[in-house]
């Protein structure tokens, strides 16, 4: 893989593979750093193409799924130095198009949530309202529950 990361999005969508964003954790330090990249893999060829377009919001450890087409990612978490965080995006790619669309946020930040499609609904479940790295002993885990119904 052209940009080795942990904590990526991913989605199959036509007969190839998309990794999407995630982070690359720098050793013997505590923090990492969020990416923006888009990789497609091509398993008929064994072959990674070129960047695709970058995602608009850098993050890490969100949910994914795929529908119609389009690669839905949500929420994620950020880790630096002075902010542990989560993440409200919700945003949708389109390999054909090689575009991004901003989709309304999540009303609950969270990282580590479950994403899968119903019909054209978009459930978005669960999750922890802050980073993984934040850890004073209080509970923020969450059990939300989101949908978006996505036109067809």
């Amino acid at each position: 893989m052209p940009t080795p990361r942990n904590h990526a999005f991913a989605g199959a969508v036509n007969g190839k593979v998309y990794v999407i964003g995630g982070r690359i954790s720098h050793p013997f330090i505590i923090v990492a750093s969020n990416v923006d990249i888009v990789e497609e893999y091509d398993p008929a060829t064994d072959t990674w193409g070129p960047p695709k377009a970058q995602m608009p919001t850098a993050r890490s450890g969100g949910g994914w799924a795929t529908f119609n087409g389009k690669i839905y990612v949500a929420g994620g978490e950020t880790q630096t130095g002075p902010l542990l965080g989560a993440f409200r995006a919700l945003e949708a790619y389109d390999p054909a198009t090689n575009t991004w669309q901003i989709l309304p946020m999540m009303p609950t930040p969270r990282h580590g949530v479950a994403g899968g499609f119903l019909g054209n609904r978009l459930h978005l479940v669960s999750g922890k309202i802050s980073s993984g790295g934040y850890e004073p002993g209080l509970r923020l885990s969450t059990g939300a529950h989101d949908v978006l119904e996505i036109p067809q």
